[in-house]
């Protein structure tokens, strides 16, 4: 069960950013997620989607960001009111606090509608395209473990 959980989470890593892409027709880099066109060429390429694959993606994209288009526009206000909150004379913590609760739960909204986006992506991959999501995955997970550790060995910057 836990293999599975975190297998979920790479897979969700790697699919939304790169369905949001694919749907908006390859946008630049780090716009509408951390993948621009060249990493969803990639991707489809790598798992060999079908047309008819990229079809359903973008169909299941553009369908959720019309759901995420409030959330995300409530994200981009209350990051706007805590900038405010941080550059007035004074500062109110307990104003802070509720603009915090607020993100969070703005957050775990979004959160929530990515993990069922990919969900649903993830169902329309074959056996041999989810194999090949998780060697990428687990390639993935190894290189970041890897920085991780160079990282807690290297020396405090002075």
């Amino acid at each position: 069960m836990k293999l599975n959980k975190r297998f979920l989470t790479a897979a969700a890593a790697v699919l939304l950013p790169a369905s949001f892409a694919l749907a908006q027709g390859g946008p630049p880099p780090h716009e509408g997620g951390p993948f621009g066109q060249h990493e969803i060429a990639f991707l489809s390429d790598y798992l060999d989607l079908s047309d008819a694959q990229q079809t359903q993606v973008k169909q299941l994209i553009s369908s959720e960001r019309t759901s995420l288009k409030p959330l995300m526009e409530q994200e981009r206000q209350s990051h706007e009111q805590m900038k405010a909150l941080v550059e007035s004379a004074t500062f109110d913590e307990a104003k802070a606090q509720t603009i915090a609760s607020a993100q969070s739960q703005i957050s775990a909204q979004i959160m929530v509608a990515k993990a069922r986006t990919d969900s649903q992506i993830y169902q329309l991959l074959t056996a041999d395209q989810k194999t090949k999501l998780a060697q990428l995955n687990a390639k993935r997970e190894a290189r970041m473990a890897q920085r991780m550790q160079q990282q807690q060995d290297a020396p405090p910057v002075e």
